[in-house]
């Protein structure tokens, strides 16, 4: 019988009409935390991926696409990266990628389910490479309104690496004008807020354009950025915020100047790389530019 048909699997319902799947070769884990259901697999074409209610989060094959598009460019846009806040990021990989840069001197990251934590520690260990052990590192198990509420640090970036804000999220209630006040609060001047923002194909884009909607509202500069994620099938989107620095802008010497200074070699992101990401197409800008719903 040829391997394919003794294959388990792993079915992503993008919605009622779209089915995505992968082929599992192991199961390292499934089952429900305090928060959510997950999952750590090991599929055919992707390698190991890490699912969160369904959705696949990051897989092995592909995951630095997504984490060097949400971390690096906000980093090469602050002049100050002493001090960075990451909201979510289980896996550890979006702190792995703030630490390659040597002038971090503290990562602080904030994720409300330590069993997402010890899993990717356990099963994901290529995810953080080590950025859990680094000294720079502070990582808290809690949740981050909480923390947003309580800390009274400031930060030249702030990585929102959580889930989308659907209703049935455990993130939901983290996109809200009172929330958004305590990140713009925790902001240094110059800095930069930055996070994942959702789906960017054509007929998936909606989510993503309420989101910058909402957040044009609070900041002089909001710009959309995407790139397409295989273990996705998707684009993927991002938004980069700041009343100081216009993140689409920056000069290719610029770029070029920070990535020779990150530790370890990138699988993505440099200066071209960039002009790229945020190269939108007419159908994309054209919902942007929409009037529409708000959070």
């Amino acid at each position: 019988m040829p391997k394919t048909e003794q294959w388990q699997w792993y079915v992503e319902r993008f919605s009622p009409a779209e089915l995505h799947q992968h082929a599992i070769e192991e199961t390292y884990f499934a089952g429900r935390t305090a928060f959510q259901n997950v999952a750590v697999i090991r599929t055919a074409t992707f390698g190991k991926m890490l699912i969160i209610d369904g959705d696949t989060q990051s897989s092995q094959a592909d995951e630095r696409i997504y984490h060097e598009t949400l971390v690096h460019p906000a980093l090469a846009a602050i002049d100050d990266r002493s001090e960075v806040l990451i909201l979510g990021g289980g896996e550890g990989a979006t702190l792995r990628e703030a630490l390659r840069r040597p002038d971090v001197r503290r990562c602080t990251m904030v994720d409300i389910d330590g069993e997402v934590v010890a899993l990717s520690k356990r099963y994901l260990a290529e995810w953080s490479d080590g950025a859990f052990d680094d000294p720079r590192a502070s990582v808290i198990v809690g949740d981050a309104l909480a923390y947003l509420k309580e800390d009274r640090g400031t930060y030249g970036a702030i990585v929102s690496d959580l889930t989308e804000p659907l209703a049935d999220s455990p993130s939901n209630p983290l996109f809200c004008d009172a929330v958004f006040d305590d990140i713009k609060r925790r902001l240094a001047p110059g800095g930069v807020y930055v996070l994942q923002a959702s789906t960017a194909g054509f007929h998936n884009m909606e989510l993503h354009a309420k989101m910058a909607r909402t957040l044009r509202g609070r900041y002089r500069f909001v710009r959309s950025f995407y790139a397409h994620v295989p273990a996705f099938d998707n684009d993927w989107a991002f938004l980069a915020c700041s009343d100081t620095v216009d993140v689409a802008a920056l000069a290719s010497e610029r770029i070029d100047a920070y990535v020779a200074g990150l530790r370890g070699e990138s699988y993505f992101y440099d200066a071209e790389t960039h002009r790229r990401l945020f190269a939108l197409p007419i159908y994309l800008r054209r919902e942007l530019a929409k009037e529409g719903d708000v959070f």
